[in-house]
């Protein structure tokens, strides 16, 4: 029998596979919202973490906000696992983690640092059987907004019996205790890895993380930019981008 950690390197090690299958999806429709937001429910309700809703769907004030962007991770054009990406600057600070962490995390906005926030990871409890290395494909979104946005921060809101993971896998430190997250039944605490320090050995490590510059263009482009962007645009490695909504 595999120990955990074997087991956990070979999911790894397919990562790289599943992508060659995986279809990222920019939730923007309606239809594509809420195929989300019931996937949610579930997962949620399945780890006990939330109390059961006749509504049956989860979500929050933060997924329309600008510079949040909700992916759905599909396989055979099933939606089997989804991430919401915040990008948090000085101008634009929406999100679980500041909402929980405000006191943390304020001060450091306030001296210009560019933090990724990836929250509402979830997977269908099957798929994720089938597949044990969905949830690296879905994680691997996190990086790819980090490089695009040439982020200083990732950060990670995480139950106490799930931090010994991030720790181990992905280099981050603790830098809040739990707190209650209101909707929540467990309480969650605030992690967080220095992209420009950690970077370098995460990629080593992972090499399936690495994105190019036109899927990471592709994947945070939303449709109304799509039209306004010219088509020579280059975007280049760990440049910041903006985050501010173009017009339409």
């Amino acid at each position: 029998m595999r120990s955990a950690a074997e087991s956990t390197t070979a999911a790894i090690g397919r990562g790289s596979d599943l992508l060659d299958n995986v279809d990222y999806r920019l939730a923007e429709t309606p239809a594509e919202k809420e195929g989300i937001y019931r996937l949610r429910y579930r997962a949620y309700l399945r780890e006990g973490a939330i109390l059961p809703s006749e509504a049956q769907r989860l979500s929050d004030k933060y997924d329309d906000a600008p510079n949040a962007w909700t992916f759905g991770v599909y396989l055979d054009d099933e939606l089997c696992s989804s991430i919401r990406v915040s990008v948090l600057t000085s101008e634009w600070r929406m999100s679980p983690s500041v909402e929980l962490f405000g006191d943390l995390l304020h001060p450091e906005l306030d001296k210009g640092r560019v933090f990724i926030d990836p929250t509402r990871f979830v997977a269908d409890p099957d798929k994720a059987k089938r597949y044990p290395e969905l949830p690296y494909a879905t994680v691997r979104l996190g990086y790819v907004a980090g490089v695009h946005f040439n982020a200083d921060v990732g950060l990670a809101i995480v139950r106490p019996e799930h931090q010994a993971f991030y720790r181990r896998l992905f280099l981050q430190e603790t830098w809040g205790e739990p707190r209650l997250y209101p909707g929540l039944v467990k309480p969650v605490g605030l992690m967080a890895a220095h992209y420009p320090t950690m970077r370098d050995k995460v990629f080593a490590r992972y090499p399936y993380l690495h994105s190019s510059a036109f899927e990471r263009r592709m994947l945070f482009q939303r449709s109304n930019e799509r039209h306004t962007m010219p088509s020579d645009t280059v975007v280049s490695p760990f440049e910041r981008t903006s985050i501010v909504p173009q017009q339409s």
